[in-house]
C-alpha cells in the first residue's frame, strides 16, 4: 500500500450524546451513569476513521492507543470529539484525540495509531 502523507493534518470533528446505554454502569466498566471510558475510546476511535476516510478494499486496524478519561459526562451531556493525523510513516497512521464539552471543557486526551490495510487480505490472513 502507498504511503499517506496526503493525511497529515487532516481533522475530524464529531459531536455525540451521553445515553443510558453509553454509561459505564451500562458497559461494565463501573457502577456509575456517566460516559464510560471504553465509550469514550469508540467513539474516539470513529472519529481517527472519519480522518482516514478510506475507500474500499482499503480499511484500518487500531494498533495503539493511550486515553486519558479526565472528567466525567452525565448522561444527555453533549461531547465533541475531535481526532488529527499528526504522523504518518507508510501505511501507520498517528492521531491525536481529544473529548471537550461545548464549552470548551477538556474530558479527555490521548493518541491512536491506526495502520492502513487492505481488507480481504488482511482477514485471509487470520
Amino acid at each position: 500500500m502507498a504511503e499517506h502523507t496526503e493525511l497529515l493534518g487532516r481533522t475530524s470533528t464529531r459531536e455525540f450524546v451521553v445515553s443510558e446505554a453509553d454509561t459505564a454502569a451500562a458497559v461494565g466498566s463501573g457502577s456509575l451513569p456517566v460516559l464510560g471510558t471504553p465509550v469514550l475510546l469508540a467513539w474516539c476511535e470513529a472519529v481517527t476513521c472519519d480522518v482516514l476516510a478510506l475507500e474500499p478494499p482499503a480499511t484500518s486496524v487500531g494498533t495503539r492507543v493511550a486515553l486519558e478519561h479526565l472528567a466525567a459526562s452525565t448522561v444527555g451531556a453533549t461531547v465533541i470529539v475531535t481526532a488529527t493525523a499528526v504522523y504518518v510513516d507508510g501505511r501507520l497512521v498517528r492521531l491525536e484525540v481529544g473529548a471537550r464539552e461545548p464549552g470548551g471543557k477538556l474530558l479527555g486526551s490521548g493518541e491512536v495509531t491506526r495502520v492502513v490495510v487492505e481488507a480481504e487480505r488482511f482477514m485471509n490472513r487470520l
